[in-house]
């Protein structure tokens, strides 16, 4: 099979992945093999590939936005059969015996394993994932609409849940990429007056066409206090003017799995009031199919820019710039030369 593989980490922009014919693995105990259709390209990937994250294996398969259809079932798969359309997300295992696992946080075990970065992804004609972590995907959703709610969307929908943010508020989005982009829809679907400031203009014109009350730049005032908020952007910086946006008693949320350092606050200007910053860290299960229904409910409508499997490097430098418009996914269909 067909498979982008990094062997060492480096900058996107020297394009690390390399286009590899790699054998065709057989689904384990518990496990289905997935005909990758399409894989959402996302920020965490860049910080994988440049190690931003820790190294954890290679060479790496990276991809955790995956939409495909089963091909094969490994023993001891009940409820997922062959010719089943599913989703691979960025959590792909975890022990299920520790207290965060039985209380239903199992996106803090410690033994977690994630797609694209323990496990090998979707940036590959064929992946791996047990039937336990593969999410049915709505029937109203293409597989290239479908593959960047797998983390993008779940992340997003997390992070909304932990702003605080109810029906009817004001929410604060900093950073407006595939994320965001797909979070706004949610937000105004609750009837939510959303705040966008961003650094690029087109993401800005994205922001007021998706129904955003007011837009501006990357750590503009806003000009209402915010009841929650989100950063988006892997910029520590951000955090101070984003906590002086809030409203007393309002939430910061903080999406990204890897952020640049966040400077001094202080305490009297920035945080005092009940004010709270907190982290967003994977997502439960639960998270990603309640996120599916409510996407399906609404219906999201993700934008999506195309790139081949052997385009994945341009993709990933693309993201990278900020110049992709919501969200960058790879298709499998072969290039002429690999036909």
């Amino acid at each position: 099979m067909r498979a982008m593989v990094m062997n060492r980490g480096g900058d996107v922009n020297r394009s690390p992945l390399e286009l590899r014919d790699l054998p065709l693995l057989e689904p384990g105990l518990g496990f289905v093999r997935v005909k990758v259709s399409v894989c959402g390209v996302c920020r965490t990937d860049i910080h994988v590939i440049e190690e931003e994250l820790p190294p954890a294996k290679r060479p790496i398969v990276p991809g955790h936005e995956v939409v495909g259809i089963v091909d094969r079932v490994g023993s001891g798969v009940r409820a997922i059969k062959e010719g089943d359309r599913v989703g691979i997300a960025w959590l792909q295992q975890t022990c299920g015996r520790c207290e965060f696992c039985a209380s239903g946080r199992e996106n803090l075990c410690l033994g977690a394993r994630f797609t694209g970065y323990h496990e090998d992804g979707g940036y590959a004609d064929y992946a791996l994932a047990p039937e336990a972590f593969a999410y049915p995907i709505p029937a109203l959703f293409t597989d290239e609409e479908a593959a960047p709610l797998l983390c993008a969307g779940i992340i997003g929908y997390r992070a909304l849940r932990l702003s605080g943010v109810r029906p009817g508020q004001r929410l604060g989005l900093y950073g407006f990429g595939a994320s965001a982009h797909l979070t706004i829809q949610v937000a105004r679907h609750w009837g939510c007056a959303v705040y966008v400031c961003s650094l690029r203009e087109e993401h800005r014109k994205l922001a007021w066409d998706l129904g955003a009350v007011w837009v501006g730049g990357a750590a503009e005032a806003p000009p209402d206090r915010l009841h929650g908020a989100i950063i988006f952007a892997p910029a520590g910086d951000l955090v101070p003017p984003a906590l002086r946006a809030l409203d007393r008693g309002g939430t910061l949320a903080l999406a990204g799995i890897h952020m640049t350092p966040i400077p001094a606050i202080d305490y009297d200007r920035d945080l005092f009031g009940e004010r709270v910053i907190r982290s967003v860290t994977a997502n439960t299960k639960q998270d990603g199919l309640d996120l599916l229904r409510e996407a399906a409910a609404i219906p999201i409508r993700p934008h999506v820019q195309r790139f081949r499997l052997e385009e994945a490097n341009q993709a990933l430098q693309q993201l990278k710039s900020g110049t992709v418009q919501g969200a960058a996914v790879l298709t499998m269909d072969p290039s002429p030369s690999l036909c």
